[in-house]
Order: structure tokens, then C-alpha cells, then sequence
């Protein structure tokens, strides 16, 4: 459902991601892990045509990244890291709009918005501005209109970020639900023990290059001590004055 061959990315002398090449099937949770600056949101940008590729090539259920067009995006759902919303619509504004947009009959989107609306704990919040919604609003009302028109791929950046722990439950229910149905996740995410619950296939992304790929039946420990394997312990330094207080 999405194939990348040497999918590279360079900026001037820097090169971002690095001669990527990776399948994933349909109905699969691909989750997508690394550092910050490793190269995560740079592929997803490729894999959904926000960002042309400097070299290599993507298809995504068929079509190419590249040329698949209106056809592409409507086959998509995307969250992106910066969310996309508009200061000055509503959180059910934003639904209504994301349904015009990819053409669904009025009734249709209002049923839909009203189930995602419930789901995802937004019911109280539909006629708040998003400019006056909290982080974790903000951040499943983007997620409700990546769902609104029932892609068959999804692609999610950090969907668990200033989520709370019931939001968050929820939502890998539910994701998992619509992949046994036959819809492709990729999502990136730094929440390990969320992902090792719903994921069946794991990549880890290091300076631009592919590390470590397996599928979950592959995964012989815990998530954490192999990421950390992988990535590299982080350095502990006692800051001898923290906590010393003189009071």
C-alpha cells in the first residue's frame, strides 16, 4: 500500500534522508521512530507530497506521490506536526469544512463529524474556537479530520502528543480497528509503550538512514531497550546545584 525506492532528501549540502526504501502492506500500523532531526517528518512529508523527493520515488495505494494528484490526497488522511488548523473556525467547523473539501454530501458529514466528535472526547468543545482549544483539542480535532473521509491511508504525525492517557487509549483502539478493516497507518511517535501495543511493523530512522526494520511478531524484547540499542543511551550528567537549595 506504500513502497518508497531510495526515497533521498537533501537541503543544499545536508542530507536529510537517505536513499530510503521500505514496504508496507495494506491494513498494517507502521510505526515510525527516531530522534528529533532523524528524519522522520521530512519522510512523511515525501510519502504525502508536501515535499518533493530530491531523488527516488513513492507510490501510496497505487498511485505516484508525485503525480497521483486530487486522486492521491483524497485517498489520504494526513495529521501533519503543525496540525493545520484555522485560528478562527470551530473544532466542528473545521469537520464540516474537511468534508466539503473531499466532496461528501452534507448529511454524511454531519453524522460522521457527530460519531468522531464523541469518540474522541470533542462533543463539549464543537463550538470552541481552535485558537482557544487546548493543546490536546487542537491535536484530535486535526486527528477527526484526517478520519472524516475514510482514507484507506492514513498518515499520522505524533497522534499521541498532549494526548491524555484516555484519549490515548482510545485512539489506538481505534486505529487498530480501521487497520483490521484494511486501512494502512504510518505514524510516527516517540511514545513507545503505545506504539508496541498497536503496531505490526517498526522502523527506526538514524541520521536519515533506515536502522532497524521488523514486524511485531520479529520483536523478541521490549520496544524501549531495543529502540535505545539502536539510538544510543542518552548521557546522564548530576547537575550538582539542582535541588541544592540554600533555604
Amino acid at each position: 500500500m506504500i513502497s518508497a525506492h531510495n526515497l533521498t532528501r537533501r537541503f543544499g549540502d545536508f542530507t536529510a534522508v537517505d536513499n530510503l526504501s521500505f514496504e508496507i502492506p495494506k491494513g498494517a500500523i507502521c510505526a515510525f521512530m527516531g530522534h528529533n532531526g532523524a528524519g522522520k517528518s521530512t519522510t512523511v512529508n515525501m510519502l504525502t507530497g508536501l515535499l518533493a523527493p530530491t531523488s527516488g520515488d513513492v507510490t501510496v495505494a497505487g498511485l505516484s506521490v508525485t503525480t497521483g494528484g486530487l486522486e492521491l490526497k483524497r485517498k489520504i488522511g494526513v495529521l501533519p506536526a503543525n496540525l493545520g488548523l484555522f485560528d478562527d473556525l470551530t473544532v466542528e467547523e473545521h469537520l464540516t469544512l474537511t468534508g466539503d473539501v473531499y466532496g461528501l454530501q452534507r448529511d454524511v458529514t454531519r453524522s460522521r463529524s457527530a460519531q468522531l466528535l464523541r469518540v474522541l472526547d470533542l462533543e463539549h468543545g464543537r463550538g470552541v474556537f481552535a485558537n482557544q482549544c487546548s493543546s490536546g483539542m487542537r491535536k484530535k480535532t486535526a486527528l477527526a479530520m484526517a478520519l472524516i473521509h475514510n482514507p484507506p491511508v492514513l498518515f499520522l504525525d505524533e497522534p499521541f502528543e498532549a494526548i491524555d492517557p484516555m484519549s490515548s487509549r482510545t485512539i489506538s483502539e481505534l486505529l487498530s480497528k480501521v487497520a483490521e478493516r484494511g486501512t494502512t497507518v504510518f505514524l510516527t511517535s516517540h511514545i513507545l509503550s503505545a506504539i508496541e501495543r498497536m503496531a505490526s511493523h517498526f522502523m527506526v530512522i538514524r541520521s536519515g538512514r533506515i536502522v532497524w526494520s521488523a514486524t511485531a511478531a520479529e520483536l523478541t524484547r521490549p520496544l524501549e531497550e531495543m529502540y535505545f540499542e539502536l539510538i544510543g543511551y542518552p548521557p546522564v550528567e548530576d547537575l550538582e546545584w539542582l535541588g541544592a537549595s540554600s533555604l
